[in-house]
C-alpha cells in the first residue's frame, strides 16, 4: 500500500456555517460533495493542492446538532510560510475568529484557533506546501509503545520526528516515501496514565491504498482489527481501528476519476 494519509474527517453541527468558516478563514474550496440519506459529506482543501496533499472531510448528519469533542481527538495543523505566523493569525482575528492561543503565548513557534464546533486548528510554520494546507493530524494515545508498533507493523509507517519532554511525548509518523507535502500523523502520549474519551465530533483518518482488497487482506494478516471489511462497505472502502479506538478508513483514489467519492 502507498499508505499516504488521504484525509481527516470531522463532524460538524452546521454544515453551511462550517463551509463558510473554512472558505473565509483558510481559503479552502469545496472539492466534492456527496448527499446521502440523512447525511452530507464535503471534501475541502486549498485551491492548489499537492497530489499527495490531504483533504479535510466535513460530515454533517441530520439531527446531529450536539457534538462532543472528546479529548482523544487533538487537532489538525495547517501550514503558513515561516515569516507569516503572526500576520496569518492577525488575519484570522480580523475575520472575527476567536482569540484562542496566539503566537506570543506559544513562543512564536505556532498558534491555535478553533472552528465553530470547537475543533482545534494549529498553525505551524513551514517553508513548503500551499498556505493553509494540512500539515498533520494529532490524536492522543494511552500506550505509546503499542500505538507506535501498530502504525509500524500494520501500515509500514516510520518515525520521522519526535519530541520527548518531562511529562509527554509527541511522535510524528508517515510512510517512508511520502512527499513533504503529505499529511503526517502526530501521536501524543502523556506519561500520567490518563484515559481519553473519543466523542462523536472526531471522525477518522483515511489512508490511500493501491488495492483495497489486497491491502485489507494484508492488514488482516498483520492482525489489524476487522471493523468494517470491504464487502460490508460495497467494496468501496473499509475501516479498521487503532488500539485506542480511532477509526481508520482505507480507500483507493483514482486521480483521473470525475468524483473523489468511490460511489
Amino acid at each position: 500500500m502507498t499508505g499516504i494519509l488521504d484525509h481527516t474527517m470531522i463532524r460538524v453541527s452546521d454544515l453551511e456555517e462550517s463551509l463558510e468558516w473554512y472558505e473565509t478563514n483558510l481559503q479552502y474550496e469545496e472539492k466534492d460533495r456527496y448527499e446521502g440519506d440523512g447525511f452530507t459529506i464535503v471534501y475541502m482543501g486549498p485551491e492548489n493542492m499537492h497530489e499527495e496533499g490531504a483533504y479535510l472531510e466535513l460530515t454533517h448528519n441530520e439531527g446531529g446538532d450536539e457534538l462532543e469533542v472528546g479529548d482523544a481527538w487533538g487537532h489538525i495543523a495547517v501550514r503558513v510560510p515561516e515569516d507569516e505566523l503572526q500576520s496569518s493569525y492577525d488575519e484570522l482575528m480580523d475575520n472575527g475568529v476567536d482569540d484562542y492561543r496566539d503566537p506570543e503565548s506559544c513562543g512564536n513557534r505556532y498558534a491555535f484557533v478553533k472552528d465553530p464546533d470547537g475543533h482545534e486548528i494549529e498553525i505551524v510554520k513551514r517553508d513548503f506546501g500551499e498556505k493553509w494546507s494540512i500539515d498533520h493530524t494529532m490524536i492522543r494515545v494511552e500506550d505509546a509503545d503499542e500505538a507506535l508498533g501498530y502504525w509500524v507493523r500494520k501500515f509500514d509507517y516510520v518515525d520521522v520526528g519526535r519530541w520527548e519532554a518531562d511529562s509527554f511525548a509527541n511522535f510524528f509518523l508517515e510512510p517512508e516515501d511520502a512527499s513533504k507535502e503529505a499529511m503526517s500523523l502526530e501521536l501524543t502520549y502523556n506519561y500520567d496514565g490518563r484515559e481519553y474519551t473519543l466523542g462523536d465530533a472526531w471522525g477518522h483518518l483515511c489512508i490511500r491504498v493501491d488495492d483495497l482488497q489486497e491491502d485489507w487482506e494484508n492488514l488482516m494478516l498483520r492482525e489489524a482489527p476487522e471493523y468494517r471489511d470491504p464487502e460490508s462497505c460495497d467494496n468501496m472502502y473499509a475501516f479498521t481501528k487503532d488500539p485506542d479506538g480511532h477509526e481508520i478508513e482505507l480507500i483507493e483514489r483514482d486521480p483521473d476519476a470525475e468524483s473523489l467519492f468511490p460511489f
